[in-house]
């Protein structure tokens, strides 16, 4: 691969400051670097810059790049175009290279002209130009050559080339793309580690810069900072190293490199970081971030580290005010060596938390922030380190190794601290370490700090999601519930999709999935007040189309900034019946339990909650006893790119599938559809066996608004369960229904009364009247005739409410049925 390579750069110069073209065929040519900020200034002027366009860095830095940058100018009469160039017709790099300065380009823009330099004379200069977005300061990043140079370079046979032109390429059309991408950085000026990645992103890009060749050669713009020149100064340095060991004089060319040697070792350091930067914060994970921090560091720069977080950061939670003190218990949660295995484990094992005295190194760096360099523990030390650890002693760990203690700060807050040892034999930590020490460590704490708040962001999000979905019991009256929920895999992850079930009268009971568009706290809130707006209107016993209706008046009350879809479905286990209404939602399932066949119900979409102005429609569907009844939401069957009927059909295949219990088939379902890739929204799904209620197990009987009909129902009630074999509940059941006929008696309207025993899970005994005011419970005094009822209901029943109906309201009760 033909490559670039560096001139001597002098000590204190940053990278980009002189960087060349090396070609087989062209040889070395200077490449100019430039970088222009959003003020259209100069923020970068390479000494290739002042070498091409005559201006010294003093001169440039800071000033307009419009009037560096010659763009134009007419062509001298007496001067024709290059026979083999390209380039504009005047004197200018040209009006593509105008517009980038100006910021008008979106795209990377290249081109060819002759300009008039100082003590130039004429230049054939070829140049590139990349805008760049982002956070940072920089607009434009502008690369440039000398053409001439390259032509002069050529070998003699060569030099007939008709074409020599910039131009993009991807840098996969190269051999060793990968390489080409990794050196791309060394072209541009000592930035921090974000910045230069952010802007390399781009060049990447929008296209690698190349130089086009006729017969179509193109060779890759790619700078090398000199391997080989590296390896020589590693020479001299041990033969400097040898000569003072055996007292000899330091060699000349040693002696005379002491600053370029300084620039040598600092750039070694910065490497060091950007590769430890390279290797750390993969992920967002914690306890993952705490594993690249350690390994990043052993063996290159210490021989052991161990990682100290504060209780708090691996709790998730937050901090105290102020800074850290002797009690602050500190755990250890990552221990890296290169001992032999297991020489550390039972001394210091990882999980481990403790506080640390006032004394100690830690302390001191926990609470000053700053890094703390002990050249060698002593055995004094050694010995003061070893009492903080019970019935261990590690002084023959520590004692004579080197030790650096670096805090892992973020935001002017120390989360922790780790501990770097290297060996009796190695080279102590200095000066120079202990800022290498420092800024890792601050790289390292941002990671940190980031993935914990990741982590606390998740926490609270799933909190949150949790606080506000329900925990609906498996049995209802006639039918098995089960759920899942699963957040999307967007950063916070909370959602507005939800479900639900809701007791309703006559052993019904209302399933309800939904979803408002949209992720984020807001999306939540809003499912938040339409699963309570439900709840509320369900209780209110309204046909589902009403209250569909109701809930869509609701959501343009509350703003028209969110819609949502819903599906309501009421269960009748005594007439097997489902009456639906469909908000905008993706229909249901139902698996049949005679054949197993699984159906996509066929319903009338309705338009989602929050559009306004459209009816709703409601359907009835006849279901059997053991059908399975499956409610999602679309986050399960939708996949980018993908017809959602492929998802459906995947839905109604999978919901067939046998299953020992309703997890399991919650869990096929959940298994099929979240593995066809690409899901990003959160998903609720609801199964619903609809198990019915035999005739047999229901028992009504209509009333009058006759005091004696409450005598009638105590025998009526008392009868009955003697006749289902639950004479232990007839005593407390009969007296209960008395109670609630005697009040239905008292306040009801009419003469329609009607008392109904349903034997399910539990005994569910309800009394109908035409009288819509619900009871209350009352403070009955020892002299007080009324008011003692409702007491004796809510103290001998399991549980009881009263809800309106269409026509009144019902009051009911449930016992539990004994164990048999």
């Amino acid at each position: 691969m033909d490559r670039g390579t560096e001139r001597e750069t002098p000590p204190g110069r940053g990278a980009g400051d002189d960087v060349v073209l090396e070609h087989t065929a062209t040889g070395r040519v200077p490449l100019a670097v430039i970088l222009v900020d959003r003020d259209g200034l100069v923020s970068h002027w390479s000494r290739g810059a002042r070498r091409l366009f005559g201006a010294a860095k003093e001169e440039a830095i800071g000033q307009p790049a419009l009037d560096l940058l010659p763009v134009s100018g007419a062509l001298p009469d007496d001067e024709e175009p290059s026979p083999y160039g390209g380039f504009t017709p005047y004197d200018g790099l040209g009006p593509d290279l105008e517009s980038s300065l100006d910021g008008r380009l979106s795209y990377p823009a290249a081109g060819r002209a002759r300009l008039t330099v100082p003590e130039h004379d004429r230049v054939d200069v070829l140049w590139w130009a990349y805008p760049l977005v982002g956070p940072g300061q920089e607009r434009l990043l502008v690369l440039a050559a000398d053409a001439g140079g390259l032509r002069q370079d050529l070998p003699e046979a060569d030099r007939a080339v008709e074409r020599i032109a910039p131009g993009f390429a991807l840098h996969t059309d190269f051999p060793g793309a990968d390489e080409l991408a990794r050196r791309l950085p060394e072209i541009l000026p000592s930035m921090s580690v974000d910045e230069s990645a952010r802007i390399v992103a781009q060049v990447l890009e929008l296209g690698y810069p190349v130089l086009e060749f006729s017969q179509n050669e193109r060779v890759p713009v790619t700078p090398d900072w000199g391997v080989a020149r590296r390896a020589e100064r590693k020479a001299r340095r041990e033969r400097a190293a040898l000569a003072v060991a055996e007292g000899l004089p330091v060699p000349h060319e040693v002696a005379d490199e002491g600053e370029d040697l300084e620039y040598v070792a600092v750039r070694e350091r910065l490497e060091f970081l950007n590769e430890v930067s390279g290797h750390i914060g993969t992920s967002l994970d914690l306890a993952q971030t705490i594993i690249e921090v350690s390994k990043a560091v052993v063996p290159k720069f210490t021989d052991v580290a161990g990682t100290y977080l504060r209780e708090q950061v691996v709790a998730g939670e937050g901090f105290p005010d102020g800074v850290p003190d002797t009690t602050t218990m500190w755990h250890r949660v990552a221990l890296e060596h290169t001992d032999e295995p297991g020489r550390w484990d039972d001394v210091v094992p990882v999980g481990e938390a403790m506080p640390f005295p006032a004394h100690t190194p830690f302390f001191q760096c926990m609470t000053s922030g700053e890094p703390v360099l002990v050249p060698r523990i002593s055995e004094q030390m050694g010995h003061m380190i070893a009492s903080q650890f019970e019935k261990r002693d590690i002084r023959p760990l520590i004692t004579g190794r080197s030790m650096l203690v670096v805090p892992l700060k973020a935001r002017n807050v120390v989360l922790g601290f780790m501990i770097l040892l290297r060996h009796p034999e190695r080279v102590e930590f200095n000066d120079m370490d202990r800022v290498t020490g420092a800024e890792l460590a601050a790289r390292a704490g941002l990671v940190l700090d980031n993935a914990r708040m990741y982590t606390y962001q998740e926490s609270v999000a799933e909190t949150l999601q949790d606080s506000m979905l329900p925990h609906i019991p498996p049995r209802m009256a006639g039918c098995d519930i089960a759920t899942r929920y699963l957040p999307g895999t967007l950063l916070g992850r909370v959602g507005g999709d939800w479900f639900d079930s809701v007791k309703l009268p006559g052993a019904r009971t209302a399933l309800v999935v939904g979803d408002v568009m949209g992720h984020g706290l807001n999306s939540a809130a809003m499912m938040g007040q339409l699963r309570t707006a439900v709840q509320t209107m369900a209780a209110m016993d309204l046909p589902p189309a009403q209250l569909l209706r109701n809930l869509d008046d609701l959501a343009q009350r509350l703003g028209d900034s969110y819609l949502a879809t819903c599906l309501y479905v009421v269960y009748d286990p005594i007439a097997s019946e489902l009456h639906i209404a469909n908000a905008g939602h993706i229909p249901p399932v139902i698996v049949r339990a005679g054949d197993g066949r699984s159906e996509l119900l066929d319903l009338p979409t309705g338009a989602p909650i929050g559009v306004g102005g459209v009816p709703f429609e409601a359907v009835r569907v006849r279901v059997a006893p053991g059908d399975r009844l499956v409610m999602c939401t679309d986050g399960l069957v939708e996949v980018r790119g993908e017809d959602i009927g492929v998802g459906l059909a995947a839905l109604s295949e999978s919901a067939a599938h046998p299953a020992a219990s309703m997890d399991d088939a919650c869990d096929t379902i959940i298994r099929t559809l979240n593995t066809r890739g690409g899901r990003k929204d959160d998903v609720a799904l609801l199964m619903a066996r609809l198990n019915g209620i035999e005739p047999d197990d229901v028992a009504e009987w209509r009333l009058t608004r006759d005091p004696v009909e409450a005598g009638r129902a105590r025998a009526a009630v008392r009868e009955q369960l003697h006749t289902w074999g639950l004479p232990q509940l007839a005593d407390n059941a009969a007296l209960l229904a008395g109670e609630l006929v005697t009040n239905a008696v008292r306040h009801s309207h009419g003469r329609r009364i009607e008392l109904r025993l349903v034997r399910g899970d539990t005994l569910l005994c309800e009394v109908d009247d035409d009288d819509p005011t619900l009871p209350s419970l009352l403070g009955a005094g020892p002299d007080d005739e009324f008011g003692r009822g409702l007491h004796l209901v809510g103290v001998l029943a399991r549980e009881w409410g009263a809800s309106r109906t269409a026509t009144g309201k019902t009051v009911w009760f449930e016992l539990t049925l004994p164990r048999r």
